[in-house]
């Protein structure tokens, strides 16, 4: 199985996907936005590295996702897709201008079509109020002072990722969204387990 966990920013991916790969003993193919050098930059003047920033998150994520591409099982802590989320809120709230979102679609589109489906994409959600105090408890600089970028993310979310998997026609089967709890709790993660295990049975046909 191919799984992809995607979600708003502090929503638990880097966690459960953890937790997942050690589960399912495979690979587990980390997002690499955290050291990209552009975050920062990103950060401190959205109006100047918005769409350089994508663009080298693009890139970087691309690379990681293609060294993966023919392995059976593997875990990815993002995907394209969810680029594309960030994308969107960044032309709603005027970071980028319709000929930079247009240019980054246009390099999405090539880096998507060269790189294998992934069987389920879970998508992460989280109380916003949960959200704010997972980002605050993991304490990084950047995010400092970001408090109205973070809401206007969190408030459109969900409505993004609905209209770019219903542009990019990705299958309802494959994609599985879960409010998500404390995975460390045993009961939790099974719950998670279970979803995910028979999302991806009906998607075979397997179950109903």
């Amino acid at each position: 199985m191919r799984l992809g966990i995607i979600g708003p920013n502090g929503v638990g991916k880097s966690t459960l996907s953890k937790l997942l790969a050690a589960h399912y003993q495979c690979p587990l193919v980390e997002e690499p936005v955290i050291s990209n050098p552009y975050l920062p930059y990103f950060y401190k003047d959205k109006d100047t590295f918005s769409f350089l920033a994508q663009n080298a998150f693009y890139s970087a994520l691309f690379l990681e996702m293609w060294k993966a591409k023919d392995l059976p099982h593997v875990i990815f802590d993002s995907t394209m897709y969810s680029n594309l989320v960030y994308t969107e809120l960044l032309r709603l709230e005027g970071f980028m201008n319709a000929k930079e979102v247009a240019l980054t679609y246009a390099i999405a589109d090539e880096h998507i079509r060269r790189l294998p489906p992934i069987d389920i994409t879970l998508i992460l959600l989280r109380p916003k109020d949960a959200l704010f105090r997972n980002v605050a408890s993991r304490g990084r600089a950047i995010e400092k002072d970001q408090s109205d970028y973070l809401n206007f993310h969190y408030d459109h979310y969900e409505d993004v990722i609905r209209i770019i998997f219903k542009n990019y026609k990705v299958p309802a089967e494959d994609i599985l969204y879960l409010t998500l709890n404390d995975v460390y709790q045993p009961a939790e993660f099974n719950r998670v387990v279970k979803l995910i295990e028979d999302a991806y049975q009906r998607k075979l046909g397997l179950k109903k």
